[in-house]
This record gives structure tokens, sequence and C-alpha cells, in this order.
């Protein structure tokens, strides 16, 4: 499957000089509100918010937990290995891989990033400059919803024993 031209069409509308963008992650464990960063990463804010829009994200789950680093998501078929059937060139930036910071998850090709994403528990710095961070944590809370879903008990590969699900994805518009 090839989403492509829905997210092309769900972006079209999109205006970073004039607008501020979020996303908000409904997850099972709570609420998610990430400020977007186009300044640094204009290609992936767009892909997210497209994606997010068609409603890609709506009842996937987080399929690779890891305490202390990340928590991923993005996956249509919870396994790691599926994405939206195109890609995304890297655009790495000088965002700094700190707790809360959303990134683009990826092969070890840097150009192969889709839809799978990742938000840092902690500093990372060496993922800086070799992966694409486009945003953030946009409150205390936010964070504290990441960190609950990063404190998960988790199993083989690092999949969560209980399913956390992302219930859906809404993007603000500022």
């Amino acid at each position: 499957m090839n989403c492509k031209s829905d997210v092309d069409a769900a972006v079209a509308d999109v205006d970073f000089d004039s607008n501020q963008y979020q996303l908000q992650i409904d997850t099972t464990q709570g609420t998610i509100v990430l400020d977007l960063l186009p300044e640094h990463a204009p290609n992936h804010c767009k892909n997210m918010i497209g994606l997010s829009k068609t409603g890609f994200y709506d009842d996937l789950i987080f399929h690779r937990i890891i305490e202390g680093f990340m928590i991923q998501g993005g996956c249509p078929d919870g396994t790691g290995m599926g994405g939206p059937g195109y890609n995304v060139d890297a655009e790495f930036n000088s965002l700094t891989h700190e707790p809360g910071v959303l990134s683009m998850a990826r092969s070890s090709d840097p150009n192969s990033a889709g839809s799978q994403f990742f938000i840092c528990l902690d500093n990372h710095a060496h993922l800086d400059g070799s992966y694409t961070a486009f945003g953030r944590t946009a409150d205390e809370a936010s964070l504290e919803v990441v960190r609950t879903i990063g404190a998960v008990a988790t199993g083989a590969q690092d999949r969560p024993v209980d399913e956390v699900k992302i219930n859906t994805v809404t993007v603000l518009e500022n």
C-alpha cells in the first residue's frame, strides 16, 4: 500500500509561515501533545501531519519500547517492518535527542524513514545528526505520558506485554 498521494493531498494547505502545528496523540495511557519544528525538518513535519490527517496512525500500537531509551510507533503491521509505501529523505539537523524529542525511525539507509517515529525517554546524543529530529513534547504532562509508556513491561523484541495503543492522532493548527 502506498498512501503518498493521500498524504500529499492532506498537506496541500499546510503553511508553516502562517501557522504552528501540534500533534495530539491520544493513547491508552493518556494524551501526548507534540510541537512540530518545521524549521529543522519541514518534510518530516509535513509527512507526519499528512499521515495523521489521513488517519494512518489511528488504532496502531507502540510496538517497541526500550526503558530509558525511547517509545516507537507508526508501523501499520505492528512489527516494526511496515510503513506507508514510500520514504522521506533524511533532514539531519541541530536538534538534540533529549527527553521528549520526536524523531523518525529508519533502517540503516538514512533515507528510509516513512511512518515510524520514536520519542526519546532520555538523552541520546549518539543519535544526533544520524536521525531526523523534528518535534518535542509540548508540556510536562505530555512528557509524563511518554515516561509512563516507557515504563511498561516488555517482552521479546522490546514489545509491550500489554498493548499500548494509539487511539487517534489529531493535527492542531495554531
